[in-house]
């Protein structure tokens, strides 16, 4: 069932997630067709998220944005009034501490994973600040072997620096580590099922990258109404591997599954094994954490595992 709604206000809008968007030629939603998409969230009772360009808007839009209650996602370069900041690569996280940071908000640090092992103090400085940070890898596909192992190192570096963090009395907000220990159950996207996207053009896409796609293709319009295909198929419960799974923070990039397994239901190895590194290394904080002290006593312990690709187990799964 569909309750959120992304609403990109122009082709250009900042990427959030792990797609890039390569489009640099503005293409602003038709101010008729913002309203309309307002209308429709209003009428469904969708929860509305509105991306942002890298341009302040021409008058009258904001007047109508505010209309309805809202999250509002926003570039580096214009995040005055944004819920959530997207930070899209190292030189704007570094200008980012070099400005001052709101507390307040939420900060997506999108980034490739050579500038992620390279430069952790900039992300340790913005952790220490903000009140949630989002950490994206944008070349997720291109892990090897060796980058499993650098990943592995990194998270136990990272955590160490959370621990300390809740020493000092303060609750550090990281995706990658703190997520899972308070979850009890997936905390995916939710691409197709529970979240569809609203393009400049007037139709519905399953995310943002779908409409970024060069094959990416429309879910239903604003005229005709939503229509996603094989609704099921974006559901956990069709999801053969995933739904046994407990990396309850793994996004499920729905376009990173079609994109390396022609399956939109079907992680690949590589998101796989990201996932459940961060999984461990989010068991292993909780333990420390709680040898420190008392820590979210009513949440159960994660239990140790013995893979880290859950598609190794799909075997034993399949006999239960």
């Amino acid at each position: 069932m569909i309750q959120y709604i992304v609403i990109l206000l122009d082709d250009t809008s900042v990427p959030f997630c792990h797609y890039p968007n390569k489009k640099q030629e503005r293409r602003l939603m038709p101010l008729d067709t913002l309203k309309a998409g307002i209308l429709y969230a209003m009428k469904e009772n969708l929860n509305v998220q509105f991306v942002y360009p890298s341009y302040h808007l021409p008058v009258g839009y904001e007047e109508v944005i505010e209309s309805i209650d809202h999250v509002k996602i926003k570039p580096l370069v214009v995040s005055d009034g944004a819920d959530v900041v997207v930070l899209d690569g190292m030189e704007e996280a570094e200008l980012l501490v070099r400005k001052g940071m709101k507390y307040a908000t939420s900060y997506v640090l999108r980034i490739d994973k050579d500038s992620l092992f390279a430069q952790s103090d900039t992300i340790l400085s913005i952790l220490d600040k903000v009140a949630r940070l989002n950490v994206v890898l944008t070349d997720l596909d291109r892990f090897s072997n060796d980058d499993f192992v650098s990943y592995r190192e990194w998270l136990q570096m990272l955590s160490k620096a959370v621990v300390n963090l809740y020493v000092e009395g303060k609750s550090p907000q990281l995706n990658l580590l703190t997520d899972r220990m308070m979850l009890d159950g997936m905390n995916n996207c939710g691409a197709g099922d529970t979240c569809v996207t609203l393009a400049p053009d007037g139709n519905f896409y399953v995310c943002p990258a779908f409409y970024l796609s060069e094959d990416g293709n429309p879910v239903g319009s604003l005229h005709n109404g939503l229509d996603v295909r094989n609704p099921q198929l974006y559901r956990l419960d069709h999801a053969p591997i995933c739904r046994h799974c407990d990396a309850y923070q793994c996004k499920r990039c729905i376009w990173l599954n079609r994109k390396l397994t022609l399956e939109v239901n079907t992680p690949s190895h590589e998101q796989c094994v990201v996932a459940h590194l961060e999984r461990n290394e989010s068991r292993n904080l909780m333990l420390t954490l709680r040898r420190c002290g008392e820590f979210l006593p009513n949440k159960k312990e994660i239990k140790e595992i013995s893979y880290l690709d859950p598609y190794d187990m799909r075997n034993e799964w399949n006999n239960q």
